[in-house]
């Protein structure tokens, strides 16, 4: 297998975006603008902050991760063949027929993926019980779930809350792509979240906020010590990492609009796209 191209969190980065465009150009596919904004939390949790070995994907010690807005699986994939899971020609077959590569992400016969995900709302409630079995195991793994601002509409997404820091799992790590627009409007518009940060606090959470762009400030809020009873170095809470970021970031006219989140590139916005993220 080719070994992974980038040589850090921020060249995978570039990488995956470029992958994001040509996949949903080829596959003639959505979520394009939704890819792009999780770029970089993607590159940092693979290059910089996960225990994980691509040669043995079923690693038991390896951490968890669960993309729950799976609509994005172009990044994930993306991330997964630079990092060395599975040869990146094989992203290539990304929404074709018969291919493992579907628009929602899957685990089936992809190496890497830990849950096939696509229904908003339910990434939550399987890690907390990934990290419950860890702790109570005392496993050493953690936990970390990438969600989207708008499933957070979703109750479940609520009741996970609850329930992680009920069980004061320590090794689970939400982080919220915060891009303040969901499918048709912002999330403003649509089911305001504000104050967001305070309600999780209010639900007995951890919680940073970041810029969802700044990689050094997504390392730092991302790589959570547990010691072997499964708590980290200053609470036994579950951190929530609210990641502001861009939707679209890397193609200027993708950012900050719902356009894109149901349209693929194609013709001369295909061409102005890959050449702002030329790599």
């Amino acid at each position: 297998m080719t070994p992974p191209r980038a040589s850090d969190a921020r060249d995978l980065a570039k990488l995956v975006r470029r992958h994001i465009v040509e996949m949903t150009a080829r596959g003639k596919s959505s979520h394009v603008s939704s890819g792009l904004s999780i770029a970089d939390i993607l590159s940092v949790l693979y290059a910089d902050v996960l225990r994980h070995r691509p040669a043995e994907p079923l690693w038991p010690e390896r951490d968890r991760v669960i993309l729950s807005k799976g609509h994005a699986g172009a990044a994930i994939y993306a991330v997964l063949a630079e990092s060395g899971y599975f040869p990146v020609d094989q992203l290539k077959t990304h929404c074709a027929d018969g291919s493992r590569l579907s628009g929602h992400v899957s685990h089936v016969g992809v190496p890497g993926v830990d849950l096939s995900t696509g229904s908003l709302g339910h990434g939550l409630s399987v890690g907390a019980g990934m990290a419950l079995n860890a702790q109570r195991r005392n496993l050493g793994f953690r936990t970390y779930v990438v969600m989207s601002d708008g499933e957070c509409d979703e109750g479940s997404v609520w009741e996970a809350a609850m329930f992680s820091a009920h069980h004061r799992l320590a090794g689970l790590v939400a982080v919220v792509d915060y891009n303040k627009l969901q499918s048709l409007a912002s999330t403003y518009t649509t089911l305001n979240l504000e104050p967001f940060a305070d309600k999780w606090r209010a639900f007995g959470w951890d919680v940073v906020e970041v810029d969802g762009h700044d990689l050094s400030a997504l390392r730092n809020a991302m790589d959570v010590s547990i010691d072997a009873s499964g708590a980290q170095d200053s609470d036994r809470r579950p951190r929530c990492v609210i990641a502001h970021t861009t939707k679209g970031r890397g193609v200027s006219f993708m950012e900050n609009t719902v356009l894109w989140h149901y349209r693929s590139p194609a013709g001369e916005e295909l061409a102005a796209a890959l050449k702002e993220l030329n790599v």
